[in-house]
């Protein structure tokens, strides 16, 4: 049984409804973009699945995202950052910034950092070379461009973006869905005495009833 197709049957007949019928191997990347929507990257039973919904083999499947790099293959990190070295960005000092970071990240390209949560890759071409060193970052189905980076500049987005991606048991849950927002360090510890009920957070600590009483009588 197709799993893709039993999950998603109205939104696999909603993309396939935009080809015609014997060009349903348009649909591809649609459908790539679902099943990586899901669990954060195409596993080998989604390419096998997405080849039989579009009569294509799932090597074809497979070289499409080979090809765009933000599809992935693996399961990463949640933030995914990716650095352009051809030639152009290398010329404006890419390589140099891209070792400078890894090396302050503890981790070489294509590789996750200990904790899970940022992944460096090398690509080729963002389309973006007068403004290098630059990179892409994908978190989740966002992607973000940042240009003319240094690698103390790009550190310091990742601490901001990685204390906003903390979440009750661990990564995922954005801060903002909770109506806060900061910028913070990694090795920040916050109290947030309008929240009572003690929660466990990677980076914070959320007040009990009893911190909260203690504010209000100081």
């Amino acid at each position: 049984m197709n799993q893709l197709l039993k999950k998603y049957p109205e939104e696999i007949n909603r993309i396939l409804s935009r080809y015609p019928v014997d060009r349903k191997q348009a649909a591809v990347m649609p459908l790539l973009h679902l099943a990586q929507g899901e669990a954060g990257f195409v596993s080998r039973t989604a390419l096998q699945e997405i080849a039989e919904i579009t009569g294509t083999s799932s090597t074809e499947v497979a070289s499409v995202v080979g090809f765009y790099t933000l599809f992935h293959d693996a399961p990463e990190g949640k933030i995914r950052l990716q650095v352009c070295t051809d030639v152009a960005c290398d010329l404006r000092g890419a390589t140099e910034y891209l070792t400078e970071l890894c090396a302050q990240l503890g981790v070489n390209p294509g590789e996750t950092s200990e904790d899970g949560l940022i992944t460096i890759e090398e690509v080729k071409c963002l389309a973006a070379c007068d403004k290098a060193p630059l990179f892409q970052a994908q978190i989740g189905d966002e992607v973000e461009y940042h240009e003319n980076q240094t690698s103390a500049r790009t550190i310091d987005w990742l601490r901001s973006m990685s204390a906003a991606l903390i979440g009750p048991g661990g990564y995922g849950t954005l801060l903002k869905d909770w109506g806060l927002v900061f910028r913070v360090t990694l090795k920040d510890d916050i109290r947030i005495p309008r929240y009572e009920e003690p929660r466990n957070y990677r980076y914070m600590t959320v007040a009990t009833a009893t911190d909260k009483r203690e504010g209000e009588n100081n």
